[in-house]
C-alpha cells in the first residue's frame, strides 16, 4: 500500500495512509534508521518498508506491506 511517511517537530515521525485516511505516528521501528524493516503505529499496525539509504529525505511516498501479526525481533 502507498503511504507517506513525514518528520515534525511537534509529532515526531509519523505516516499517512491515503486509501484508509488514516494519520498516526511511529511509535516503534525495527531500526534506527527507518528503512528495511517493521514500523509500528500508533493504531497497532505493523508495516515493513524498503531498504532505502539512511538519508533519505522526508516526506517521501513508498510502498509498505503491511503485516498480519505482531513485530518479531
Amino acid at each position: 500500500m502507498k503511504v507517506m511517511i513525514r518528520r515534525s517537530p511537534e509529532t515526531g515521525l509519523s505516516i499517512y495512509v491515503p486509501k484508509k485516511d488514516i494519520e498516526e505516528s511511529i511509535v516503534e521501528c525495527e531500526h534506527e534508521t527507518l528503512w528495511g524493516g517493521w514500523i509500528r503505529i500508533a493504531n497497532g499496525w505493523v508495516l515493513d518498508l524498503p531498504a532505502m539509504a539512511s538519508d533519505t529525505i522526508l516526506p517521501i511516498t513508498i510502498n509498505a506491506r503491511k503485516r498480519g501479526g505482531e513485530a518479531t525481533e
